[in-house]
């Protein structure tokens, strides 16, 4: 049971508020950030205060590892990439958005004294105390300003990021202003991508020279040296990335600075205790829950979450309760269903790609796999324990198959389990986490930047300069903490090209970091979907990756084949109960071995009846447009801010094209 739960934990730091932290008076103090005084800056912890309310303003959202993007933590982007089926309006064929009307919410209103947790008034927040502090707040101790400068720097570095993502170039706001329809010099234009980088570079750096390497374990969670670090690594990348970078193909000088930042970041970490966690794939899989708000070697940056269950002060994790099946006590939600194409991407046991007919088998797919998919996903057979308060007869090992269709008995599934693909996600739950409440009070952390990431971050720099060696080498450190042979460079071959280099990149995160939130800004800064020359796209066939557009995400109920009980009950309820695997067993193998005996003799694979990918019960294909990777202004802000120009792609308010181009 976690001690630190009359408290907010907010991400990336344990940012522990308490309950006067979010009062009225405060939130009323924040509103009128223009009028604060002297007085508001002689005690640390009305500044404390401040910044942990910053803290709660952007990461307050963020309670599932599959959502993106600061202050709104939407989990819809997840949808658009291979991870999980369903059609939406961004890859649905039959739409087409292109007007100010459809451009992106994100930006947020006009600029105005309203408390509104938006983008621009949380920079707005964090330049108030930046101008303030060591002004009004001089005689505080300078090491405490310094600190908070540190996190104030990473806050704004962060929102900026999000914006450059989501919109490309934005205006760069670093005083603060008070909304007016009069003073122009506050109508600041669109910046270049470019120029954006540079500001929140230039905010990572100071909040790098600012911030300590480790806190204190009151204050464990909080932005570090090395997250700063770490964090510019990961802008720089995709910076240097095909989206932002015409050039990338013929010249290094974006990604020679990427490398150094991720090489520096690299150094900075280990010195301060942070790495790889654990040296196999069982304490893989406990990495992303054992640690219950303590330190995590691995993880550079962390939303801390309480397991509480009263009151408003708690902060829960609400992956578990969507992941858990309905059998699990009668309370998970009913599962992620995994696409086939996502069942079949992981690696065989020697670190091989899967290759149906040759070294291996679609419908046992189970089988000799990578140690890391036993711990990304669950099936049928396998062992998946939690905390059983509710005292019910579930079994920890689950069940999901489809065992009657007929018209007499209706359709069935085991232990109630309604799962349309033979693969359900299972990674980053707890087996401590209590059924009850429908797994609702998780305290699970999320870890928002994995030491793995930045392994991987090194890893694809090297090999966009054709230094493949190294690139096999950060590659088999990934591998190797969780137990793939060393052989034939981890099982990943040779690579003859830098393009295949960047390919297995690319291949190693999507496998590694599987439902992390990270595979939608991979495909965007690698401009996935389709090839498109009118935006300099040629990706997909330099690297030799598929493309999206023109696909599905499929699904498969695994199904009884011999039957229907005449006495309308599982018939197979007595034949598994002695089928059970569990990747941690000293007979894992065997296990194995009879599970897939088991699956041959009973099960066969059918379509559901609604498929995975469709629209109006229609299977559609993914179709994403070119213009949608940077998002248009939304008309409002168009409107109400008329010298902002327009994305390309985009049509602006009075419904003519577009011209700011993201690619300058």
């Amino acid at each position: 049971m976690k001690t630190k739960i009359n408290k907010y934990i907010v991400l990336s730091l344990l940012l522990v508020l308490g309950t006067s932290s979010c009062s009225d008076d405060f939130l009323e103090d924040k509103k009128q950030y223009k009028y604060y005084d002297e007085e508001f800056y002689q005690g640390e912890d009305r500044v404390t205060q401040y910044v942990n309310n910053l803290y709660y303003d952007f990461f307050d959202g963020y309670k599932t590892p599959t959502a993106i993007r600061v202050g709104s933590f939407t989990t819809t982007e997840t949808s658009y990439t291979e991870e999980v089926g369903g059609i939406s309006n961004l890859i649905n064929p039959n739409v087409t958005l292109v007007n100010a009307q459809d451009g992106s919410g994100y930006y947020g209103p006009a600029l105005r004294d309203a408390f509104d947790n938006v983008p621009y008034n949380r920079i707005r927040d964090c330049n108030a105390m930046l101008e303030n502090i060591d002004v009004l707040g001089s005689n505080l101790p300078q090491l405490f300003r310094d600190r908070i400068k540190g996190q104030l720097y990473y806050l704004r570095a962060i929102q900026y990021f999000d914006l450059m993502r989501t919109f490309g170039g934005v205006p760069i706001v670093t005083k603060v202003q008070v909304a007016t329809n009069t003073d122009e010099s506050i109508k600041l234009p669109r910046a270049t991508v470019t120029q954006v980088v540079n500001q929140i570079v230039a905010d990572l750096d100071q909040a790098a020279a600012l911030l300590p390497p480790n806190w204190d374990n009151a204050n464990y969670g909080r932005f570090t040296k090395g997250a700063a670090m770490a964090q510019k690594s990961r802008v720089l990348l995709t910076y240097a990335s095909p989206l932002f970078n015409k050039n990338w193909d013929t010249d290094n000088s974006r990604w020679d600075a990427a490398l150094a930042a991720g090489l520096a970041a690299e150094t900075q970490l280990t010195q301060d205790g942070y790495g790889l966690y654990g040296t196999n794939a069982k304490q893989w899989g406990e990495m992303f829950y054992i640690n219950n708000n303590a330190f995590n070697k691995e993880a550079i940056t962390i939303k801390l979450l309480s397991d509480g269950n009263t009151g408003s002060l708690f902060s829960n994790n609400s992956w578990e309760r969507t992941i858990r099946l309905a059998s699990q006590g009668g309370q998970g939600s009913g599962g992620v269903d995994v696409p086939k194409s996502m069942i079949d991407l992981f690696p065989t046991n020697t670190g091989a790609r899967p290759v149906a007919g040759t070294n291996y088998d679609p419908f046992l797919f189970f089988k000799d796999r990578d140690p890391r998919f036993y711990r990304t996903f669950g099936f049928s057979g396998c062992v998946w324990p939690y905390n059983n308060t509710l005292g019910n007869t579930t079994q920890p090992t689950v069940w999901a198959y489809r065992w009657s269709t007929n018209a007499t008995t209706g359709v069935a599934y085991s232990m109630g389990n309604d799962v349309s693909s033979p693969a359900f996600v299972r990674k980053m739950s707890s087996p401590t986490v209590s059924n009850a409440s429908n797994f609702q009070f998780s305290g699970t952390d999320i870890i928002e930047y994995r030491y793995a990431e930045l392994l991987l971050n090194i890893a694809e720099c090297y090999a966009a300069k054709n230094d493949i060696s190294k690139t096999l080498e950060y590659l088999g450190k990934i591998r190797n903490r969780v137990g793939i042979p060393a052989a034939n460079n981890y099982g990943i071959g040779t690579l003859a090209t830098k393009y295949a280099a960047l390919e297995a990149c690319l291949y190693e995160r999507r496998v590694e970091l599987a439902y992390e939130g990270k595979r939608f800004y991979d495909i965007q800064r690698w401009m996935l979907y389709s090839d498109d020359a009118a935006i300099n796209d040629n990706t997909n066939t330099k690297l030799g990756i598929p493309v999206i557009n023109g696909t599905q995400r499929i699904g498969n109920y695994l199904h009884y084949k011999l039957g229907t009980s005449a006495a309308n009950t599982d018939p197979l309820t007595a034949a598994r109960a002695s089928i059970s695997v569990d990747p941690d067993a000293a007979n894992f193998a065997t296990q194995i071995a009879a599970l897939a005996t088991f699956y041959t003799n009973n099960f066969e694979l059918r379509s559901p009846p609604a498929p995975m990918d469709q629209v109006g019960n229609v299977a559609t294909n993914i179709d994403w447009k070119s213009h949608y990777y940077i998002m248009g202004l939304n008309l409002t802000v168009l409107s109400q801010n008329p010298w902002l120009t327009q994305t390309k792609g985009w049509n602006d308010a009075s419904g003519n094209l577009g011209t700011f181009d993201y690619q300058e």
